[in-house]
């Protein structure tokens, strides 16, 4: 073989890697090579916001990009979901906090929704859950619980509470809890946490029934709890009543996850499935929950989907109970 030939046929053994490596397709990219849209479908500053970006903080040390949180509140807290299952692609690069009610309102009565729960998304990971209270502001007359349901009584309608919105956790539990006490409460629903909480402070609403986002007001004394939505009392308020305290048979939680939009890559799901829960294990996020008295309730693709299962059996009891089930 000519000396030419023989040159020319090393030159081109040479760089044929590199030249595969050049036209390899951007879909065969490690997974993630950009910045990775976390929806949080509730108002920045609540309870919500901080905890899932606490946890996203964790997990991006583990998925090598940015987790860029994206508050994008209304509709009870579906409205995030909902957008993302109708618009974004199924590339991993956008998923949402996916709330009890994504799975709640397709289940009530006058509810049009968007969105399939069991067809719509694909879940990813469960993370947690509320720690949910409900608040008055410290010049109350109300005191404890009983003095609530003593006033009502003598005042049907005149006592008010605000919650996130209507057709959420906070709005059923609340429902619940004035029907087995034979009271009449009024519902105010706002976006968040933040709006119905500066509503009790101003005086326009008797009582806020919120997340965690209460816990540095009560601490202060800017609010006082008259009771705890948890199984168990909260360390740091000890003199506030549970629900089963008070004599009712329930525990509202809300618990919660993280979901993308449906035919995600499952490769992709597990890469983040692996990088939030260990955010979740992260140090620096458990202390965040701490402080909001939320608890790492994990799950993964599997154990999410089990969830689901009995959260929508039990949603569906819990409506029928109140007369709003379809």
């Amino acid at each position: 073989m000519p000396l030419r030939r023989v040159f020319t046929a090393i030159v081109f053994a040479a760089l044929l890697p590199a030249a595969l490596a050049f036209h390899t397709p951007a879909h065969a990219q490690a997974f993630p090579s950009k910045p990775i849209t976390l929806i949080v479908p509730w108002p920045a500053g609540g309870s919500t916001d901080i905890s899932m970006r606490a946890i996203a903080r964790g997990a991006e040390k583990h998925l090598g990009q940015p987790i860029i949180v994206d508050n994008k509140g209304g509709a009870s807290g579906t409205l995030g979901p909902a957008t993302m299952a109708a618009t974004a692609k199924p590339d991993g690069y956008t998923i949402s906090q996916i709330p009890i009610t994504v799975f709640r309102l397709p289940l009530m009565k006058n509810q049009k929704v968007s969105w399939n729960p069991d067809t719509d998304f694909t879940y990813i990971v469960h993370l947690t859950g509320y720690a949910f209270a409900v608040g008055v502001r410290g010049e109350s007359p109300f005191k404890k619980w009983q003095d609530v349901i003593d006033f009502a009584k003598a005042n049907p309608g005149k006592v008010s509470y605000g919650s996130p919105g209507a057709g959420t956790s906070l709005h059923i539990g609340m429902e619940l809890i004035a029907g087995q006490s034979g009271i009449q409460l009024t519902h105010v629903p706002f976006k968040g946490d933040g709006e119905q909480r500066a509503a009790v402070l101003g005086g326009h609403i008797d009582m806020a029934v919120g997340g965690s986002g209460l816990v540095p007001f009560v601490g202060d004394g800017t609010m006082r709890a008259l009771m705890i939505w948890t199984k168990e009392r909260a360390k740091a308020w000890p003199d506030v009543p549970t629900l089963k305290d008070l004599g009712y048979p329930w525990v509202f939680d809300s618990p919660f996850g993280i979901a993308g939009p449906k035919g995600m890559d499952p490769k992709h799901v597990q890469i983040i499935h692996d990088a939030f829960k260990k955010g979740l294990e992260d140090p620096e996020t458990i202390a965040v929950l701490d402080k909001f008295f939320m608890v790492p309730n994990y799950a993964d693709q599997k154990g999410y989907l089990e969830i689901i299962k009995q959260t929508t059996a039990y949603e569906k009891a819990a409506l029928e109970r109140i007369g709003l089930a379809k």
